[in-house]
């Protein structure tokens, strides 16, 4: 059976795309989402070997979770019709996160033919918020893409 990246019962256009390995390092799962607004919740586990010399979890570790959450609300909103290329993404890091449960939430600003404007946030098990992203992304039709 191949992983997919829908882990909730109810079935979504992510239970038509196999889980990518990147997902699968970051620990990635489903944990809420509404595809008519474009908007998702995903867990990562935020693991020990992802720490920085500090301690805590390595920026570009966060920026993927990010974009792991930000491209799944597009394709939800689409049904899968688009998936998105991320052609810009502004991380503002507000607090350090540490190993463990890290959650993110997603949605879609506004989206066109040919460009999308997404908005993401990571926040810790507690809460806390971690860092906020913006990004633009082109809308690639899926048969393109994973073709």
């Amino acid at each position: 059976m191949t992983a997919t990246l829908a882990a909730s019962p109810a079935t979504t256009a992510l239970d038509r795309i196999p889980m990518p390995p990147s997902a699968l390092l970051l620990g990635w799962r489903m944990l809420d989402h509404d595809a008519e607004r474009g908007w998702v919740r995903i867990g990562f586990e935020g693991k020990p070997d992802f720490r920085n010399p500090a301690g805590f979890i390595q920026g570009g570790i966060l920026a993927a979770m990010l974009d792991d959450t930000m491209g799944p609300a597009l394709w939800l909103k689409t049904d899968g019709a688009q998936y998105c290329s991320t052609i810009d993404l502004a991380i503002s890091f507000l607090n350090p996160a540490k190993p463990g449960l890290l959650i993110g939430e997603a949605s879609v600003v506004q989206s066109g033919r040919t460009i999308a404007f997404l908005e993401g946030q990571l926040s810790d098990s507690e809460g806390r918020l971690l860092c906020r992203a913006t990004a633009s992304a082109r809308l690639v039709p899926a048969g393109q893409a994973l073709g």
